[in-house]
């Protein structure tokens, strides 16, 4: 019985691994984003949805990182 506990918790924190390459991902998607806008400051109006889409889309993998986590913790 403390064996099967002892592995999902292995597994929720080999999951939630996936968090940590999500954060790296939101540094640089706003890296990028400060950098382009400091080369040209006229674009902001272009790269403002494409910012937001990645922004999202990256913060997705975090969540179902963070979901896969749970479930096999509590599941």
């Amino acid at each position: 019985m403390e064996l099967v506990a002892a592995a999902k918790f292995i597994g929720a924190g080999l999951a939630a691994i996936g968090m940590i390459g999500a954060g790296i991902g939101v540094g640089n998607v706003w890296a990028s984003y400060i950098g382009a806008l400091a080369r040209n400051p006229a674009a902001k109006e272009e790269i403002g949805a494409s910012i937001w889409i990645g922004f999202a889309v990256t913060e997705a993998i975090a969540l179902f990182a963070l979901i896969v986590a749970l479930i096999s913790l509590f599941g």
